[in-house]
């Protein structure tokens, strides 16, 4: 059974399934679109996503992915079948590393975008993507719908922001993009299929 395979990949603690722990991810801001879900599932890695996906993939079964459900879209909410997983990437909030150098940073997917500026700030260092849902919104989904907020005509989208990505496909397989490098002429730019994408090709992790 799908619920028992996720329940070993992540563990119980994080398989949601209460109506009660579920309603503030089934519905959006302004509660025009609401959704059911079989469960909602909370990774901490990228391998524990890999794992989920996979499992859901064999099994036949949606996933939707949640950042911190800010979006006015109804983006990252799920159908009223009841029979979608929700992916909520909400663990994976570590800054995996600040390089003043060449002035960027690796964070996972769910660390809050105010975190980042706030990270950015310590270090000496400006993240301009600044937006009205910063204290909630994750860099995910700012990244997953190309987000682009206050400074945008300065410093561009979210797209603009970007100097890699890793990224979890369709079938489990891990994407690794993850670049530093600028000046980057080697093919295709792949990160670019992604942002703006709302996790219909792959999950940013």
């Amino acid at each position: 059974m799908l619920t028992e395979q996720l329940k070993s990949i992540v563990g119980p603690a994080c398989i949601t399934s209460s109506a009660t722990d579920l309603e503030p991810h089934l519905t959006e801001w302004r509660d025009i679109w609401r959704g059911k879900t079989l469960l909602m599932v909370s990774p901490d890695s990228t391998e524990q996503v890999s794992a989920v996906v996979r499992a859901c993939s064999e099994a036949g079964t949606a996933i939707v992915p949640q950042g911190g459900n800010t979006g006015l879209c109804g983006g990252a909410i799920p159908d009223n079948s009841g029979e979608q997983v929700i992916l909520s990437l909400s663990r994976l909030n570590q800054i995996r590393s600040i390089s003043v150098s060449d002035y960027s940073m690796v964070a996972e997917a769910g660390c809050i975008l105010e975190t980042l500026q706030n990270a950015a700030d310590e270090a000496g260092l400006f993240f301009p993507l600044s937006l009205a849902a910063e204290g909630s919104c994750q860099i995910g989904g700012n990244l997953s719908t190309n987000a682009g907020g206050i400074n945008v005509l300065r410093y561009g989208t979210a797209r603009n922001q970007a100097l890699g990505l890793e990224v979890v496909l369709a079938d489990g397989t891990i994407w690794n993009g993850l670049r530093s490098l600028r000046k980057d002429t080697a093919g295709y730019d792949l990160k670019q299929m992604f942002i703006g994408a709302e996790g219909t090709l792959g999950v940013i992790t």
